[in-house]
């Protein structure tokens, strides 16, 4: 897959679809890698008329490792961030925003529609609120404004979260399969085959835990965005299930509401995944807030030459 150089870092990415399609950024999330978003799902997207762009955020997958930050105390800092205290990390969510548009400019892309997923929607909401510009239309999809009166995760899905990392790759399928049966979606069934084999996978592409950590500091340094959300432009999406132990569907609701004329879509039964019998929905979603966007700006913006 093709590397490229944005905003000092290194990202890796691939694309689907035609090149004259229109743009789309699929963000992850808490140390996902990029192929969490199935190439199925990226190629149904990518029948629909766009050029999609999944790619690894910093400090995971193939991408770029900020190692060499001090040692980490995630219990600390989630004790702090409770108690609205500032927490120290080794980057911000605005830097990984600002990676996502150097990926853009690396592509020879003025604008995208971006499409953000829990973590990666936090990064789709702060590139649309600092950096307006690139963004065509916003869907975030299981993620919050960061608003700290907002209901909290249920304990054993945090539990769940920061259990010690694997040691091998069968600790890592193993594991991976307690998360989602913790945090997935008990209204549509659990193929804890397809868990384990995206696992497995994720586990040979790159196993870094140091780099999860990191992110999640990023994380608990944010501060709420919902008063920004307030003035976000952009034709906006967002997409949340009811059964959500980890990011509440209240959450969803309060970033619906925030931005003006954002659509809700809130889909019975679904948790912190995206069982592929949702797919045929979100893809749905997706294309009508893209093909509206796309009508409203005219079509794809394109920087000209992308910078090699």
């Amino acid at each position: 897959m093709p590397r490229a150089r944005a905003n000092g870092i290194e990202l890796e990415y691939e694309l689907f679809g035609s090149e004259g399609g229109r743009p789309l950024v699929l963000i992850m999330g808490l140390g996902a890698q990029m192929i969490l978003w199935d190439e199925e799902f990226c190629a149904a997207l990518a029948a629909r008329g766009h050029r999609v762009i999944r790619f690894d955020n910093r400090d995971v997958g193939l991408s770029t490792k900020i190692d060499g930050w001090r040692a980490l105390d995630l219990a600390a800092a989630m004790a702090a961030a409770a108690l609205g205290r500032p927490v120290a990390a080794p980057y911000t969510l605005s830097d990984m925003a600002a990676d996502a548009a150097g990926l853009l400019d690396a592509l020879g892309i003025a604008a995208a529609h971006v499409v953000g997923a829990s973590l990666g929607g936090m990064i789709a909401q702060t590139l649309a609120i600092e950096r307006p510009a690139r963004v065509l239309s916003l869907t975030s999809i299981m993620s919050t404004t960061g608003d700290r009166e907002l209901p909290r995760a249920r304990p054993e899905a945090v539990a769940a979260l920061l259990e010690p990392p694997p040691r091998d790759r069968d600790g890592a399928m193993a594991r991976a399969a307690k998360v989602f049966r913790t945090i997935g979606s008990p209204g549509f069934p659990f193929d804890e085959a397809r868990v384990r084999e995206r696992a497995g996978r994720s586990y040979d592409r790159c196993f870094h835990p140091a780099g999860v950590a990191r992110q999640m500091l990023a994380i608990l340094a944010a501060g709420s965005r919902a008063p920004a959300l307030r003035h976000v432009r952009v034709p906006t999406l967002v997409i949340h299930g009811t059964e959500d132990p980890l990011v509440p569907v209240a959450h969803g609701i309060e970033t619906a509401a925030l931005v003006p004329g954002a659509e809700l879509l809130v889909i019975e039964g679904m948790g912190h995944d995206l069982p592929r019998a949702v797919w045929p929905r979100v893809i749905d979603a997706i294309d009508g807030v893209s093909a509206r966007a796309a009508g409203a700006h005219g079509g794809r913006r394109r920087l000209v030459p992308p910078r090699q």
